[in-house]
């Protein structure tokens, strides 16, 4: 069976910027697979990143019992697989995060739900 691959769209993508109310971020918390994938959330480029971690985050990921015990100063973050220090004064966009852009945190010490990485 022969495969035919699509190089050129005759279509606008429908998952671009403009068709959501802010930019959309991808974010994962590693060894938590209680979540089993990252969430996807229409956050304004304009929030500075602490508001993130310390407004947003607790919504997301707050009812885990590791979630109380984070301490921030110690997480690891990636950003598009890479490792990556945002500056929790300065927003989204000048963290370079953008539509679409995905990063991960990873808590050292807590690894799940007594240590089963759920």
């Amino acid at each position: 069976m022969s495969v035919q691959a699509i190089s050129h769209y005759e279509f606008p993508a429908a998952d671009r910027r403009e068709n959501f109310p802010s930019p959309l971020l991808y974010i994962g918390w590693e060894d938590h697979l209680l979540f089993c994938s990252p969430v996807t959330l229409p956050l304004p480029a304009e929030m500075p990143f602490g508001d993130l971690i310390h407004q947003v985050l607790p919504g997301v990921y707050g009812q885990h019992p590791d979630f109380s015990r984070i301490d921030w100063n110690t997480v690891e973050w990636k950003r598009s697989g890479q490792e990556w220090h945002p500056d929790l004064a300065l927003s989204l966009q000048e963290n370079g995060l953008g539509h679409k852009s995905v990063i991960r945190f990873r808590t050292p010490g807590l690894n799940g739900i007594e240590g089963s990485c759920s």
